[in-house]
Formats: C-alpha cells, structure tokens, sequence
C-alpha cells in the first residue's frame, strides 16, 4: 500500500488573528412577476467586517472586476489574506460586494439577461499573466500553465458576465447606490471592470462617495473590450451625466473632450493605480487625465514610482499584494 503524502489542513496551516465584527445582508433587485410567480432581479450580495472599534471615518466598499466575485478581495490564489483583511486591520470597516449576476448574487438568465460566454484558462493567462509579460511580472509567483493548482483556484472564482454591459454597470451602481445609502459616504476601492461601476455610483450618489480608489480601471475612454463590450459613454457602457447634457453615446464621443464635465466628480479625490508589469499601465495616465478633465480631483499611482515592482492587472492577488496595498492604504488614509 503507497503511503499518502501528507497534507496541512488550511486551518491548521497558520495565517491570521484577527479580533472583528462581521455579517452579511442583501441590496434587493427588483420584484419582477414571471410564468413561475414573483422573482427577484439581480440582488446585490454585501458582507462586511470591521475591528471591534473602527478608527477610520469612512467605510471602504470593495468592488471587484470583470468576471469575479467578493472573494477577490477576501484571499489569493495560494490561501494568504486579502486586502479586506488588511484594510480591517487597519482600522477600517470593510464592506464586499459580489456584484450582480457574480458569486453569491444569484443569475437567472429569464429574469436577468443572457449570460456572456464562460470565463476560460486562456482569458485569464491573458489578463492576469500574459507571456510578453513573465519576465517583468515577478510577482506572479504561481503557476502558470492549465492545470496548476493555483490557476486552478484563480479560474474557479470567475464567472461569467452579463451579455449587456451597460444593463450590468447599470444594476451595479443602482444597488451600490442604495448600499452607498445604507453605510453613509464611503470610499470606493474598484478593481478592473469594476472601476465603471464606481464612476456610475458617484454619479448617483455624489455625497455618499468621500473618494474612490481605482485599482487597475479599465479604459480608456471609448474604448471596445473584444468580448466584453464597449466603453460607449466615456469610461462607462451605462450613461453618465455630463453637464452640458450628452443625449447619446454618439454625441459624448464625437465632443471636445475638454467639455465633457462629470458634475458628480467635481473635487472629489480619485487615485488611478496601475502595476509596473501590467499592460492596463499604458493607458491609465489617459484614465486619470480624463477624470481630471471632467472635474475629479484625480491622479495616477504608479507602483513602480513607490519602489513596487514585477505586478501585473492581478496586483490585489499576487506575491506581494501585502506591498501593493501600502500606497493604496497610505493614499487613503492621506484623502
């Protein structure tokens, strides 16, 4: 008989002490009447934690990107804590999102929508660790190759998106809205295609959004995403509102830049985060300009610029998302 190796169960493998409060609750969809009865639409799953006395003023509400969930924020990919845990520790009280149609938020395409295509190995080597990029990214430390355990743990949390992009930022930034109402003004921390969803929530709820930390946002602005959609109203698919008003995303487009003001962003603190190995990196500049043309008080954090390098799009995930999150932390506490 072969001796079977021996295994660390994860609770007895060490990680993390941590005196918090927690829970869970829901931002309800809508009530739509079906052939089987009266359904919910697209509730938006929350959980949060904070230390038993919460030293920071304002809340974090942490929204992950494309074909994520919440547990973006929760671990990595090799079973350390995530930046929740670190912002926690912090001080702050912490709330997580499973946007709508992702992780615990549930998905019915009768009621929802059509679903996007699945969310294949190959899309998430791209994204996360693309070839051109191994010998800059040295913080992607995991495997690399289909049937790794740690890309394993990477793919298993993705899933796919609504077909409609715009209908999707839509239902996002209206129960973030509601939760923005619910927690009190809050610093949004956006990750990837996440990043639209916190313009759109600031734009509904100006006084409930202190500033927003945008990690990794995707862009720039107009942009396609093969697969994903478009970029039709600037650095969202959904509308925003401009101030003159912009009636279509063709009219936005086709306007001199300078002009399109965002009234909701008007001086409030936006910080666009970007990783030295990352191709989202070549564009983010464009991102903060554009935020700063339409009125936020934004600019670009460069992690190699504090002395962080070898991070890729997945920088809140990879060997040293401990580092990474320092100048994260540093400019929120700062604003």
């Amino acid at each position: 008989m072969t001796a079977q190796p021996t295994r660390t169960a994860p609770h007895q493998a060490g990680g993390y002490e941590l005196r918090s409060r927690r829970g869970q609750f829901w931002i309800p969809g809508e009530r739509v009447t079906t052939g089987q009865g009266t359904v919910q639409r697209a509730p938006m799953f929350v959980q949060w934690e904070a230390p038993p006395t919460v030293t920071r003023r304002h809340p974090l509400v942490l929204v992950h990107g494309g074909g994520g969930q919440g547990t973006d924020w929760t671990g990595t990919p090799d079973g350390r804590p995530g930046w929740a845990t670190r912002f926690v520790e912090a001080g702050f009280a912490v709330y997580v999102v499973d946007r709508c149609g992702h992780g615990r938020s549930p998905y019915h395409p009768d009621v929802v929508g059509a679903m996007g295509g699945p969310f294949p190995y190959e899309a998430a080597q791209a994204l996360f660790l693309p070839e051109d990029s191994r010998e800059a990214q040295t913080q992607w430390t995991y495997g690399r190759e289909i049937g790794s355990g740690d890309l394993d743990q990477l793919v298993c949390g993705m899933g796919p998106l609504p077909a409609d992009l715009a209908e999707s930022q839509r239902m996002d930034a209206d129960r973030l809205a509601r939760l923005l109402d619910l927690v009190g003004p809050a610093v949004l921390v956006t990750h990837s295609a996440g990043g639209p969803v916190g313009w759109l929530a600031a734009d509904a709820r100006p006084d409930g959004v202190a500033a927003i930390a945008a990690i990794e946002p995707i862009g720039p602005a107009f942009a396609d995403f093969p697969g994903l959609g478009r970029l039709a109203w600037g650095l969202t698919a959904h509308r925003i509102t401009y101030a003159p008003d912009r009636s279509t995303p063709e009219e936005a487009e086709q306007a001199d830049r300078a002009s399109l003001r965002i009234p909701a962003l008007a001086g409030t603190p936006v910080a666009v985060f970007s990783g030295g190995a990352s191709a989202f990196a070549s564009f983010a500049p464009e991102v903060a300009n554009f935020l700063r043309t339409a009125g936020a008080d934004a600019e670009h954090v460069h992690l190699p610029d504090h002395g962080i390098t070898g991070n890729g799009h997945g920088l809140i995930l990879e060997a040293n998302s401990d580092r990474t999150i320092q100048p994260v932390l540093a400019w929120i506490i700062d604003h």
